[in-house]
């Protein structure tokens, strides 16, 4: 199959849920990429080289390749900060290389890593560039801000007047995001977002990226360097290799059956088996209901109802309904109201998360499962035997086909074998 045909099969494959999400916010837009090369001066070699390929409105795909490849000039051609050598760029079937690129750039969301804040201004200041050069009236823009801070979770009473060189990098980038997502864009480029994080927080920063496209349905195309990451946060992954020449553009589910080439494999490397942890959601699985109390609470009215439960344990939450500890019944005889913890809890994973994140946080805890929250607050836990039972399924799978692979097959020569 050619570049420009694997492409354009992938963009024909069904739309997932979240593209048509319904939503007050301006839905995503399509891109199209038509014979799009970038020659750079003094280069023997285009960066970029007849480049074709769709991507469907609505939909969150990840360029991925190794360093070289060109898929952060494909990515920055997209809103012209890089100026394409010959070829087309359609969003919603308009030429982009005709535009006006500052007004172009105002309706496409750009979110790099680290954030990108500008230091001498406040977080609601960083959000509110776009809207403020687009003439937006000030209540609506103070009213948008408070609300993508909310989205990105961090609360607008506390980080609106912060400046950025008070905020962790997490939190940066989680403004950044805001940003980029102020004016209300049909697009938003994410250029390497959440590469200059530790790997906790960037696991939390990738299930609320995933879960604001889900909410918003917006068109987020994201530059990665890392697979695991392409596969946990695409509809679709586009494999480059040098000269952005199309590997391989498909669904991750069928990058990681089936890969189109040796360099497919090899880039995806070895525990493909694993990886498919990456491609289902935690809120995909039955979650369990073990006993709750909160903070202030009888102790020894906890301890009762855990034990009619048939329960050695029970999760404790504030009165915001977000989980705080997770406690042995033991430890709950010792006192007469639930006390505030004093140790941050680790075992929890949004309902969005993947289950290879879910194991990850299992590891944390010692009551077999991970407390699972969404938009922050408690909604159940996911269970050891659960993941596990998913686990064996793959195995068996997987074993299925390779026997189906290693038996003889009938050659159909008019009835002779």
């Amino acid at each position: 199959m050619s570049e420009t045909s694997n492409a354009r099969a992938a963009s024909d494959s069904s739309t997932p849920a979240s593209a048509s999400s319904t939503s007050t916010s301006t839905a995503g837009a399509s891109i199209e990429f038509k014979n799009i090369t970038k020659k750079y001066r003094g280069q023997s070699s285009p960066a970029v080289d007849s480049l074709s390929l769709e991507i469907p409105a609505g939909e969150l795909v990840a360029f991925v390749g190794p360093s070289g490849c060109g898929k952060t000039t494909s990515l920055k051609m997209i809103n012209r900060l890089v100026e394409p050598t010959s070829g087309q760029i359609l969003i919603n079937g308009d030429d982009a290389i005709k535009r006006n690129p500052t007004e172009l750039r105002r309706q496409i969301g750009y979110v790099i890593q680290g954030g990108g804040l500008l230091p001498h201004i406040s977080v609601a200041d960083n959000i509110a560039l776009v809207p403020s050069l687009l003439k937006w009236p000030k209540a609506k823009i103070t009213k948008r801000t408070d609300e993508l801070l909310e989205m990105v979770g961090l609360d607008p009473s506390i980080y609106r007047d912060r400046f950025p060189r008070e905020l962790s990098g997490g939190q940066q980038q989680r403004v950044g995001v805001a940003r980029g997502l102020a004016a209300d864009p049909p697009v938003v480029l994410m250029d390497e977002p959440f590469g200059a994080v530790d790997p906790i927080t960037r696991a939390r920063l990738q299930d609320e990226l995933v879960n604001i496209q889900s909410e918003l349905g917006k068109t987020i195309v994201v530059v990665t360097h890392d697979i695991d990451e392409a596969i946990k946060l695409g509809h679709r992954i586009l494999i480059l290799e040098p000269g952005a020449k199309i590997a391989q553009y498909d669904t991750p589910e069928h990058i990681l059956a089936a890969p189109a080439s040796d360099f497919v494999e090899d880039f995806i490397g070895s525990g493909s088996a694993l990886k498919q942890l990456n491609l289902r959601r935690v809120d995909e699985f039955p979650l369990e209901q073990p006993p709750v109390a909160r903070i202030g609470d009888n102790a020894a009215e906890a301890v009762r109802r855990a034990r009619e439960a048939k329960q050695k344990s029970v999760v404790v939450l504030d009165n915001q309904d977000r989980p705080r500890e997770w406690v042995q019944l033991r430890q709950l005889e010792r006192v007469d109201r639930i006390p505030e913890p004093k140790i941050e809890l680790s075992s929890t994973v949004d309902a969005r998360s993947t289950v290879s994140d879910a194991m990850s946080a299992m590891l944390a805890s010692s009551h077999g499962g991970a407390m699972v929250t969404r938009r922050g607050k408690y909604i159940g836990v996911i269970s050891y035997d659960t993941v596990n039972d998913y686990i064996r399924s793959l195995n068996a799978a997987a074993a299925h086909d390779a026997a189906d692979d290693s038996s003889p097959k009938e050659v159909d020569s008019g009835g002779e074998i």
